[in-house]
């Protein structure tokens, strides 16, 4: 293929992107008017400055949220290549604009390795996993311990039931730490996969990250998990303010545990999170109306407007590029 034909090539593939992209966040809008709608019917009766407050805060929330993946980003990155935080700051919202359209968000992976060289673009997918790992290791032990006080609240099991599941638990706590501190265990297992072993110098890298790089790693995962948790909260506060603290956030880390266990195609998801919150918050409030705007106006600020940021830098991809 000729450099003028690679160029040409490469153009319609970013166009046919941001195509893509924008036409699944303008039906998730669409599907989300009478949400908006509600939202201002609900905040009709509070004063100007206290919703500018909630709602700036989501805002930077959201890019404190993500300047913390950047980080955590470059640091999984080192390994590979050495980008600067801002080309991971580019690469995180471009991959987020892939997110919007793929199932289950698999597109934010391709997204952001292709900031990558050619050459290292499919480490960089199995790099991307350590992180993502990372993030579940602390969505399943924070959302684990809070299903256990959840359990016992509000469904009151038979204690022998209670029992089984605290030790099915907590041995899923324990194994998930275990994993993420030795994931070479599982570059092992897929060297002893005969078909894969030929593909060892991708995976490789996944066993590369010691001990304190994973730490490091899993201090952003838990910095993130508490910014998002907060961005739920303000919003929840905001429209419920009779809940308590400790009640809204229990809760939402047995929704955000719940959630992350539930593929689905990111324009449906919001449907999916909405009845998830609402039948947790539905024990605590009869506004559940509420609990539904919040939920959609945080997948708004934390999820679309950072794909629509990232479109951006959607032209910076080079699909061809071999100068590395």
């Amino acid at each position: 293929m000729t450099v003028s034909a690679k160029k040409i090539l490469s153009y319609i593939l970013k166009l046919a992107i941001l195509a893509l992209a924008f036409f699944f966040i303008y039906q998730r809008i669409e599907k989300n008017k009478d949400n908006l709608y509600n939202f201002l019917q609900l905040i009709s009766g509070l004063t100007s400055l206290k919703v500018i407050f909630t709602l700036t805060s989501l805002i930077l929330l959201m890019l404190v949220n993500y300047l913390l993946e950047s980080l955590k980003w470059w640091q999984l990155t080192r390994l590979l290549y050495p980008i600067s935080i801002w080309q991971a700051m580019e690469s995180v919202f471009c991959g987020l604009t892939w997110a919007v359209f793929t199932p289950n968000r698999i597109g934010e992976y391709g997204g952001r390795v292709m900031f990558l060289p050619i050459r290292k673009r499919v480490h960089g997918v199995f790099a991307m996993a350590v992180g993502g790992f990372g993030q579940n290791v602390i969505t399943n032990v924070l959302g684990s311990s809070s299903l256990l006080w959840f359990l016992f609240t509000f469904l009151r099991l038979n204690n022998w039931l209670m029992l089984v599941i605290t030790i099915l638990l907590l041995t899923l706590i324990a194994g998930m730490i275990v994993c993420y501190f030795n994931i070479k265990w599982f570059v092992s297992l897929l060297n002893k996969i005969k078909f894969l072993k030929k593909y060892h110098r991708f995976f490789a890298i996944m066993g590369k990250y010691n001990t304190k790089e994973l730490t490091n790693i899993m201090m952003f995962c838990l910095a993130r998990f508490f910014t998002f948790s907060f961005q739920y909260y303000i919003i929840i506060h905001l429209l419920v303010p009779e809940l308590q603290l400790y009640i809204i956030m229990l809760l939402l880390f047995v929704f955000l545990f719940i959630q992350s266990a539930l593929p689905s195609l990111d324009i449906l998801d919001i449907g999916v999170r909405a009845i998830t919150a609402t039948t947790l918050f539905s024990l605590v409030t009869t506004k559940t109306m509420a609990i539904v705007v919040a939920v959609s106006l945080i997948y708004i600020v934390n999820l679309i407007v950072p794909a629509i940021i990232g479109s951006i830098f959607v032209f910076k991809l080079k699909f061809f590029d071999r100068h590395y």
